[in-house]
């Protein structure tokens, strides 16, 4: 899987916990307790009050509403419309893989004596810094936006926005512009996983919850398409003296212009299929009659029926009544800052108390939450300067020529794909989570520190192969295990506070490449010790979650 988006884009750990968290509501468990059973032992049990909710009975209502549309797609069941939708959401994780590699492939070729470049030397990394700046800004941004206007709106217009943005930044005057733009597209492709995830796992049956895993297919194919356009554009059209002019270096404009345009087809497909406003969408907002009604049109196209009613949901209502003091437009709905409060509620202190709610949970909180910040500081350090370190370990030194940087990388792109399913295979192996997890970390961080005693350009490109492979299975193993080991009350929040600590040290990585001779292994060095520590660390996690039910 690719070792940049899986950094930048996969971070939204807060969408896969909700995911994890709608399979466990969508059975028909009446417990008030939330209890994650490990063979018979209870990983964690805590009751209501333990989490110190306020009395509100929003969130119980809002749990209850829940189970109950999970139950009615569940009757609907896998269809047309799961299709279709598995698609169209695909490529957001297409596109919050492509993106961040595409900065990563321009970045060598920002060093235009009468055009693009640094002010100073080493200051490159400012283009990094820029796009995780956007990134994390972005995910923010359309995560919480989406609660307000919309999943479907937003699953359109961070497409359209991603490629406004990247097709203006081809024809960036300046390094300080260019700086601005990737910002600006990053904003976009920071809004993809966070709002596609979540359209998509909204009408998704829980037993088909896998395919969540199973869409990681498209973040390797990102990465393989980006790096096979750069190397038909940014090859040919690329100088190959020493003395850099804009006249002859337009190959990063052509790609980034391509890039965009490709982006806008991506936009156009999706908006020609009919992606339905998600039900929990409309039950978040009080719309009860839409999101029975999107139901019933779901269940239509998949030649199904469904037996939820309106009724149903208003039986709720009487059950939890509201003792709180609700901004209720006059057609019944939430008024807008009434939604964001609401999707904010599992944000409390209450919450996070709970994510550490006794020795043992607090232990494996604060070990995943940690191993999480790690990979968010070793991945940039990697990949953000992986270009200009092949074009420097040439035979007997001697620099690559561009196409041959190019080739190389792309090479690296495809040995994704194996790793994206050796990933999903070894999380149910006889190693299990833990033993799988630490297991790559360890191969990673080996495989980076032997990378940089390779004298010739072969011998890194498999080195770096092995890498990707390595890391890639990681991330699938990983991304298996941590929302198992959160309580589903407090999954969302315990991923949520995984992907902050993800993304806050993602920001930091590119300062330290400011400093850092990437002439040098140093930046590998520095990453390959970070995987390191992040496999002795996970060993001592205290749960192993295969094979056990999570309640």
């Amino acid at each position: 899987m690719s070792a940049s988006s899986l950094q930048e884009s996969r971070n939204d750990l807060s969408t896969v916990g909700l995911l994890a968290e709608m399979s466990a509501n969508s059975n028909d468990n009446k417990k008030k307790n939330e209890v994650f059973v490990v063979e018979g032992e209870a990983l964690s049990s805590v009751s209501p009050g333990e989490y110190e909710m306020h009395d509100s009975g929003f969130e119980e209502l809002y749990l209850e509403k829940s189970r109950l549309i999970s139950r009615a797609i569940d009757e609907i069941g896998f269809g047309k419309y799961q299709i279709g939708l598995f698609v169209v959401a695909g490529f957001g994780w297409f596109s919050d893989n492509a993106w961040p590699v595409a900065t990563s492939l321009i970045l060598p070729r920002l060093a235009e004596v009468d055009g693009v470049h640094p002010p100073a030397k080493g200051q490159t990394p400012f283009i990094t810094l820029a796009q995780n700046l956007g990134l994390l800004a972005g995910a923010l941004f359309w995560s919480l936006s989406s609660d307000v206007i919309g999943r479907r709106w937003a699953f359109n217009i961070t497409f359209l926005w991603t490629a406004v943005w990247a097709i203006v930044a081809g024809s960036s005057p300046n390094f300080a512009a260019l700086g601005v733009f990737v910002a600006l597209w990053s904003f976009g492709v920071g809004g993809n996983l966070p709002v596609d995830s979540a359209i998509f796992i909204e009408s998704l049956p829980s037993k088909y919850n896998y395919l969540l895993t199973v869409l990681s297919i498209f973040w390797a194919f990102g990465q393989v398409v980006t790096n096979l356009i750069s190397w038909g554009l940014i090859t040919n059209y690329s100088c190959e003296t020493d003395i850099v002019r804009k006249s002859c270096n337009w190959g990063w404009r052509y790609f980034l212009f391509t890039m965009g345009c490709f982006t806008f087809l991506l936009f156009m497909i999706r908006l020609s299929f009919r992606v339905f406003e998600s039900p929990r969408f409309h039950m978040s907002r009080g719309d009860d009659e839409a999101a029975v009604a999107t139901l019933h049109r779901i269940a239509k196209i998949n030649g199904k029926e469904t037996s939820i009613t309106l009724q149903d949901l208003k039986a709720l209502d009487e059950q939890y009544p509201r003792s709180w003091n609700a901004e209720v437009k006059d057609n019944g709905r939430f008024s807008e800052w009434q939604i964001i409060k609401n999707s904010m509620e599992k944000y409390n202190l209450g919450h996070v108390r709970a994510v550490f709610c006794s020795k043992k949970q607090a232990l494996s909180s604060t070990l995943v939450i940690f191993v999480w910040a790690v990979i968010g500081l070793a991945f940039p350090l990697y990949n953000a300067f992986i270009p200009t370190y092949l074009a420097e370990r040439g035979n007997a030194n001697e620099p690559l020529s561009v196409a041959l940087t190019y080739r190389n990388t792309l090479i690296i792109a495809v040995m994704g794909i194996p790793g994206a399913i050796l990933g999903a295979i070894f999380v149910e192996t006889k190693l299990g989570r833990k033993g799988s997890l630490a297991l790559s970390m360890f191969a990673t961080g080996a495989i980076l520190f032997g990378s940089t005693t390779a004298k010739t350009s072969n011998a890194n490109l498999g080195w770096n192969c092995g890498f990707n492979i390595a890391s890639s299975i990681m991330y699938g193993v990983l991304y298996a295990y941590t929302p198992e080991i959160f309580p589903t009350r407090v999954r969302g929040t315990g991923v949520g506070l995984a992907s902050s600590a993800n993304r806050v040290l993602g920001v930091f990585a590119p300062i330290i490449g400011m400093y850092a001779n990437l002439a040098t292994s140093a930046p590998i060095f520095v990453s390959g010790a970070l995987f390191l520590l992040a496999g002795i660390v996970s060993v001592f996690f205290p749960y192993e979650s295969r094979g056990k039910a999570t309640y």
